[in-house]
This record gives C-alpha cells, sequence and structure tokens, in this order.
C-alpha cells in the first residue's frame, strides 16, 4: 500500500495530504455558509435556499471522498504512529461523524432535527484533525 501511496504522489505523500486536507477545510467553511443560506439564516441577493442546499449537498458528497481519500494515505502509509495521537483519535472520531450525518440525511425523521448540530460537529472535527497534521506541516497547528 505505501508503494502505491508513494507513487500515486509521486514521492509527495505529506504534500498531497496536506493540500487535499486544506482543500477539504475550505470546502467545509464554504458548506457553513450554503447550510446558513438554505436554512433561511442568511439570506444573499444571488443566492436561494434551494440552490444553496443542492450545492451544500454535491460539495458535502466531494468532502466526503477526499475525506476518506486522505484518511486512507494517513493510515496507509503511516500507520498508526504514536506521535499522530490525537491527529488519529479525532480523525476517528471524524469518520464516525460523518456516518452519522449521512445517516441522519437519508433517514431524516428526528435525526434532521440534529443536522446543524452535526454539521457544525464535523466542522470542529475537520478543523481539528486539520491543525494536528496539515497545521503542523504549515506551522500554524
Amino acid at each position: 500500500m505505501e508503494t502505491l501511496i508513494e507513487d500515486l504522489t509521486r514521492g509527495n505523500v505529506t504534500e498531497v495530504k496536506v493540500v487535499l486536507a486544506s482543500v477539504v477545510l475550505a470546502l467545509a467553511v464554504y458548506q457553513l455558509l450554503l447550510a446558513a443560506v438554505a436554512y433561511g439564516w442568511i439570506r444573499l441577493p444571488f443566492l436561494s435556499s434551494a440552490p444553496a442546499s443542492w450545492v451544500h449537498r454535491a460539495s458535502g458528497d466531494t468532502i466526503v471522498l477526499l475525506t476518506v481519500a486522505v484518511a486512507l494515505m494517513c493510515v496507509g502509509y503511516y500507520g498508526f504512529d504514536e506521535d499522530g495521537g490525537t491527529h488519529a483519535l479525532v480523525g476517528y472520531v471524524l469518520l464516525g461523524a460523518i456516518v452519522v450525518k449521512v445517516v441522519a440525511v437519508r433517514l431524516g425523521g428526528p435525526l434532521g432535527r440534529l443536522l446543524p448540530m452535526i454539521g457544525m460537529s464535523l466542522l470542529v472535527l475537520l478543523a481539528v484533525t486539520w491543525f494536528t497534521s496539515a497545521g503542523d506541516f504549515l506551522g500554524v497547528g
């Protein structure tokens, strides 16, 4: 697995992981704005609720795919390192929270009312995961 990841990233595993994680974090902040428009908490003259909801869903799918790719790179290349204990723990909680959000979206009902709280939790978990890895690499964490 390490060789495959090394080949796919042309030997720049950490740099590719940092870029992808940074894109995920930027999209997550964008998600916050889209959700606020979709719920009617913020009104923008150029964006209404329905398109904001659609883009929120589409960019959320992108976030999930990129997050899984970064997680696979982390585990497949770096393994389970003692130095990254906090990062690994938060990463596992993040992946679990993504599953909870997908279930809440699909089932709706009472879980649907928790979507704003679950979404904010995901944003916080993404930020903490980013700061404990990419932030350290970039000198901001």
